[in-house]
């Protein structure tokens, strides 16, 4: 697995990648308070935090802060952190690749981690639901509790289909009768 991990760490060069250097100039400011680059040694490591630090000396730079045409600065920003999400980008594809390949040579190791996402998510699920079952027992508990205060025994209407007109019509006064 070691010798696998080709260009991510010193004297070791990822296929298809390119070494971050140069004299600098206007798109790319130097890297002041920083270590010197040795051309070719770079791994993809050392270029995503290369790009990283460019990101900010663009940002703190004399060259940029005194500069007095906006467009210049904006141009030389854009593409330090241009430059810093492809090297992100590689880096990823990188990690992808090796993920892969772990795939296709341990794949019971992948499933492994896959049955180990899974229970972690169904015990984090779980105890949302142990938490929102609480709630609710709760919050029915504080129902009942209002419902009976409000209640009394003798303010129940009797059971039956027509108790609220049974109700109703026992406090409407008496009708007055008709002569004969």
């Amino acid at each position: 697995m070691a010798s696998s991990m080709n260009g991510m760490f010193p004297g070791q060069q990822p296929p298809g990648a390119h070494a971050v250097g140069g004299p600098p100039g206007p798109a790319q400011p130097s890297f002041s308070g920083t270590a010197p680059r040795v051309q070719g040694s770079n791994t993809l490591v050392d270029e995503l935090e290369a790009s990283f630090e460019a990101c900010f000396s663009s940002l703190v730079s004399q060259d940029y802060v005194n500069g007095t045409d906006q467009e210049e600065i904006r141009t030389g920003v854009d593409q330090c952190i241009q430059k810093f999400l492809d090297v992100a980008r590689q880096t990823e594809c990188f990690f992808l690749q090796k993920r892969l390949q772990l795939s296709v040579q341990k794949p019971e190791q992948v499933l492994k981690e896959d049955v180990s996402d899974l229970r972690n998510e169904l015990q984090r699920k779980e105890l949302l639901v142990q938490k929102h079952l609480a709630k609710l027992h709760h919050w029915q508990q504080v129902l009942e509790d209002v419902s009976g205060q409000h209640r009394k025994p003798t303010d129940l209407p009797p059971p039956g289909p027509l108790a609220f007109l049974e109700q109703a019509s026992a406090s409407l006064p008496p009708a007055p009768l008709k002569p004969s």
